[in-house]
This record gives C-alpha cells, structure tokens and sequence, in this order.
C-alpha cells in the first residue's frame, strides 16, 4: 500500500460539484493499493498514521500526533499512487490492485482507522474527484508498506 500524505490547514472533496468531504488542519491522505498487498500492510500503515508526528507542539516542534493536535482525516483512494512510467511515458498500472479489491482494502482501511479512534472524512471511491488544500508547510510523506521491517 502507498499512502500520499499532505498536512493540511484545509482539504475537501467534491464530485460533480457536490463537496463529499471537508476538513480544517489534519491530514488529507491519497491512498493505493498495490496487487500484493495484505491485511497485514492496512494494519501497519493505520498504526503508523495514527502514531505519525508531524503537527507542531507549543514549542514549534514538529512532535504532536493527529490526535494529540485534535487534527482530522480526509482519506482519498488514487490507484494512480501506482502509476509507472519508467519504461514509457504513459504510465502502466498493472501493480495497482483491481477495483474489487482497492474499495475491499480502502473500507478495511477506513475500518481499521476508526479502531484506532481516528474516524476520517472520505471521498467516494472510484469517483472522478476533486481535491482542494492548503499544504501547510509544506509537508508531503510518502509511506509504502512493501519492505518494511
């Protein structure tokens, strides 16, 4: 799985005009799943979101979790988190996982986020969406849950 994670002073959703999901400071986090990916990836990478510290503490320090900075989750499914264009200029997506499995992993992942006590803002997935942020920082994390130890 590869998360795309922006902290954000604001982020929404819309489809078709119609806003799906808004949130103020938090984490709007583009989410893929690869061909290969297993229970055991959406429950690393929901542990790992809901420990992450990248929101400042009163000292300025980069050093408060999401909760601990009462921030929020916009959650965004991108199969195009999988995109390859290293052999062509065209992208290939054949390591991101087929729609049947993508929305099972996104809800799992969505399921596993509330366990966790963090309860995320969505988009719809498959959706033609648009996004819109304020990056604040800027700060952009890529997390991959292949290779991790």
């Amino acid at each position: 799985m590869k998360l795309l994670i922006q902290r954000v002073s604001q982020a929404s959703v819309c489809i078709d005009d119609t806003c799906f999901g808004r949130i103020k400071s938090g984490l709007l986090i583009f989410i893929g799943i690869g061909v290969n990916d297993t229970i055991a990836d959406i429950k690393y990478l929901a542990r790992k979101v809901s420990k992450l510290r990248v929101f400042e503490d009163s000292d300025k320090k980069i050093n408060y979790s999401l909760k601990e900075s009462n921030g929020q989750i916009l959650l965004v499914s991108q199969f195009t988190l999988y995109g390859d264009c290293s052999n062509s200029n065209r992208p290939s997506f054949s390591s991101a996982a087929l729609a049947d499995k993508g929305e099972l992993f996104y809800n799992n992942f969505i399921i596993e986020l509330k366990e966790l006590g963090i309860n995320p803002v969505l988009g719809e997935f498959g959706a033609n969406m648009q996004v819109e942020l304020i990056n604040d920082g800027p700060m952009t994390l890529l997390l991959e849950s292949e290779g991790r130890t």
